[in-house]
């Protein structure tokens, strides 16, 4: 079942279910689709909301981590939003961190997986090269353990995008903005309890990485799950839910 999207002044975002708000926020080139499996499950328990990260419209001058942090700022305040659980992926991980660092005030807990912000491989050689299906399909399957996961449909949609060159020049801009943010001096400062979820085959942010945030985020916990690369939700869904879920139970806020 596909996730309806909404439209809310210049706000394009999912909102399903009621209760608590689990916040997700994808990565850089982050379908909603990947989040299907965590969404049909929590929605019945939490209000599950996905901000559509302005990745390919954003003013080029703006296109990097402290624009896309400002712009979630930007909903939470439109959708007044409080108490909340934030679960990033990848790239939305680092804006998660960003988020959760200038508002603690807003956030209860924080899910982190596959997260930027210490260290990552990125899709290597030029990044991201145009106009090659066969190279895109590669190095979309490099991002899981199982590359059956990486479905037509996911690589049509990431070779369309990167046959934009304006497109091409944000997930760029974007891309280096994250490797330029290195957060180590001040994972310190969150105090919020923190489920870090990696696979353990993952690699665009190695295992170490998982380990390195869970040495660094003083209320944190580190979860693996094998034969899994850097999308655990949507590689093995199931694992990733009872993980996330007893993470939820236990830490009640």
């Amino acid at each position: 079942m596909s996730l309806v999207v909404r439209e809310e002044k210049d706000f394009k975002f999912v909102d399903e279910g009621e209760g608590q708000v689990l916040m997700l926020l994808h990565g850089l080139f982050g379908a909603l689709s990947n989040w299907e499996g965590v969404v049909n499950h929590y929605k019945k328990h939490f209000r599950v909301v996905i901000p559509m990260l302005p990745i390919y419209e954003m003013p080029i001058k703006e296109a990097g981590l402290v624009g896309l942090r400002e712009f979630t700022e930007r909903f939470v305040a439109m959708k007044q939003l409080s108490n909340m659980i934030i679960m990033g992926n990848s790239l939305g991980g680092h804006v998660g961190i960003l988020y959760t660092l200038a508002n603690p005030d807003k956030v209860s807990k924080l899910v982190l997986t596959g997260s930027s912000g210490l260290f990552e491989n990125t899709m290597g050689g030029s990044y991201p090269r145009r106009g090659s299906y066969d190279y895109i399909r590669e190095r979309v399957a490099y991002t899981f353990y199982d590359p059956t996961v990486a479905s037509k449909e996911l690589v049509d949609e990431v070779f369309e995008t990167t046959k934009s060159i304006p497109k091409c020049m944000r997930i760029v801009a974007i891309a280096k903005s994250a490797q330029r943010n290195n957060l180590a001096l001040e994972l310190s400062s969150i105090k919020v309890p923190t489920l870090l979820v990696w696979g353990l085959n993952d690699t665009i942010t190695p295992p170490m990485v998982g380990h390195e945030f869970n040495r660094l985020i003083p209320n944190s916990e580190l979860k693996f799950i094998d034969k899994c690369c850097h999308a655990p939700m949507m590689e093995h869904p199931e694992k990733f839910n009872q993980l996330v879920e007893d993470f939820l139970v236990r830490r009640t806020a």
